[in-house]
């Protein structure tokens, strides 16, 4: 009788200790949440550089914050330090000690990107963020001149009509992609479309030519401020492009087919 009361009483001790140390695997630890005057750092381009090789970052003449409330520091800073830093590294990485360190980046995509998924991503990535960050500008609402404003109106009929098409083609896009503005073997101004990382120097492009400008529509581009409302990024880039920029790349088309 007694030995059947002292198992008794153990498995109740027994359980006292098994629950209370339960319940401390299982206590609630408070953790402090960020506060509104919690500040965020955002860095500078200018101390931004691909790793030593072949190919370095198209240097932007303007901060992170500088296309606000267009496009904001946040989104610029990853999209510039982050994913276009990783493609230049990646383009580096793989040309090392080969010839195609001697190529220009256009040569390598009409050339050699068939040769390799790597080097087609890699490439493909390095030119077209390049393109991009090249053709924005701090000039809000600008518009084509000269030369290129007298293209745009020959081969659209005016300027509006260019930008209604070239934001129906971005709308169009489904995934991952790229707009382009750009002068195909004829010389005639075409707005045609990319998937993926792909772009109109590359073999068997749907539309060939040379872009002279293009639009990120990765959601890396756009995501961070605008989630799913994709066609207020759209409206917004138009507000944000450097149309002298853009005229430079079409001068530069021009000349070559001169000489």
């Amino acid at each position: 009788m007694l030995k059947s009361k002292l198992f008794i009483l153990y498995l109740l001790i027994a359980f006292a200790l098994f629950s209370c140390h339960k319940k401390k695997l299982t206590e609630v630890v408070e953790v402090p949440l960020p506060t509104v005057d919690d500040k965020i750092t955002i860095g500078n381009p200018e101390d931004v550089s691909a790793d030593d090789g072949a190919f370095d970052l198209v240097k932007i003449p303007y901060s992170y914050q500088a296309l606000i409330p267009n496009i904001d520091a946040m989104t610029m800073e990853t999209h510039y330090s982050k994913h276009y830093l990783g493609f230049a590294n990646s383009l580096n990485k793989y040309v090392a000690g080969k010839d195609l360190e001697d190529l220009s980046i256009e040569d390598i995509l009409t050339k050699c990107v068939s040769d390799s998924i790597s080097l087609r991503n890699a490439a493909g990535g390095y030119y077209n963020h390049s393109l991009y960050f090249k053709c924005l500008g701090t000039k809000i609402n600008g518009q084509p001149k000269d030369t290129l404003s007298l293209a745009i109106t020959k081969d659209f009929g005016s300027f509006n009509t260019f930008k209604t098409e070239f934001k129906n083609a971005a709308s169009r896009i489904v995934g991952s992609g790229w707009v382009w503005l750009i002068v195909d073997k004829s010389g005639k101004l075409v707005i045609t479309t990319t998937q993926n990382l792909d772009n109109p120097l590359m073999p068997r492009a749907e539309v060939s030519g040379t872009p002279l400008l293009t639009m990120d529509l990765w959601e890396h581009a756009y995501y961070l401020q605008y989630q799913n409302r994709k066609k207020n990024y759209i409206d917004a880039f138009f507000k944000i492009i450097n149309w002298e920029t853009v005229e430079e790349n079409y001068n530069e088309v021009l000349n070559k087919v001169e000489n």
